[in-house]
C-alpha cells in the first residue's frame, strides 16, 4: 500500500483502485480537539482539492480536501460517535473516507512521506 501526501495535509492509502482519505497527524495538532466530523455521502463524486469534508475543533472549522478525483464509497461511521479518534489516530483509525481512484495520474503530483516530514519542517 502507498502512502501521498498533499499540502493541505490530507493523506491518501492507495491499495488497487480504492483509496482511504484522512488528516494527518500535523493538522490534528494545528487544529486541537476535534468535536464533529462531516463526512461526504457515499456515492459523492469528488474532485481534486475540491472540499470533501469538514472537520470541526474547539478552535475552527476546517475543510478537508479531496487529493484526487472519485468517487466515495465509504464513510468511517465510527468518526460519528468518537469524532475524537481524529486526534487520537488520525492516521490509522480516524481515516474520513474511502473512494475509487478516477485518475491514477493525479497521484503524481503528490508528496511520499519523506517529502512531506521536509514540508511539515519548513512550516
Amino acid at each position: 500500500m502507498a502512502r501521498y501526501f498533499t499540502d493541505e495535509h490530507e493523506w491518501i492509502d492507495v491499495e488497487g483502485d480504492t483509496a482511504t482519505v484522512g488528516i494527518t497527524d500535523y493538522a490534528q495538532e494545528q487544529l486541537g480537539d476535534i468535536v464533529f466530523v462531516e463526512l461526504p455521502e457515499v456515492g459523492t463524486t469528488v474532485d481534486k482539492g475540491g472540499d470533501a469534508a469538514v472537520v470541526e475543533s474547539v478552535k475552527a472549522a476546517s475543510d478537508v480536501y479531496a487529493p484526487i478525483t472519485g468517487e466515495v464509497v465509504e464513510g468511517n461511521a465510527s468518526l460519528e460517535d468518537d469524532p475524537a479518534l481524529v486526534n487520537t489516530s488520525p492516521e490509522e483509525d480516524g481515516w474520513f473516507f474511502k473512494m475509487t481512484i478516477g485518475d491514477k495520474s493525479e497521484l503524481d503530483g503528490l508528496m511520499d512521506a519523506k517529502a512531506y516530514e521536509a514540508f511539515v519542517a519548513e512550516l
